[in-house]
């Protein structure tokens, strides 16, 4: 999913899209255990993906913050 994409999502959409890669990220790991993995790039995609969801769930909303205006 694109940056912007996950920018307009709000956090409980987040957290919703942060499961799914979890279980998407075990379902990797077990394919790698057993050899089964085809596409090896997908569970470095899937990390950076839990990244940059993590990034936006912790940082605090421009709306949230006191005197700053929109």
């Amino acid at each position: 999913m694109e940056l912007k994409q996950m920018r307009t999502k709000s956090a409980d959409e987040l957290k919703s899209h942060l499961l799914d890669l979890h279980k998407e990220q075990f379902s990797l790991r077990m394919q790698k255990a057993t050899g089964q993995l085809a596409k090896t790039h997908d569970a470095r995609r899937v990390r950076r993906e839990i990244a940059r969801v993590n990034t936006l769930l912790g940082q605090p909303q421009a709306a949230d913050l006191p005197g700053k205006k929109k």
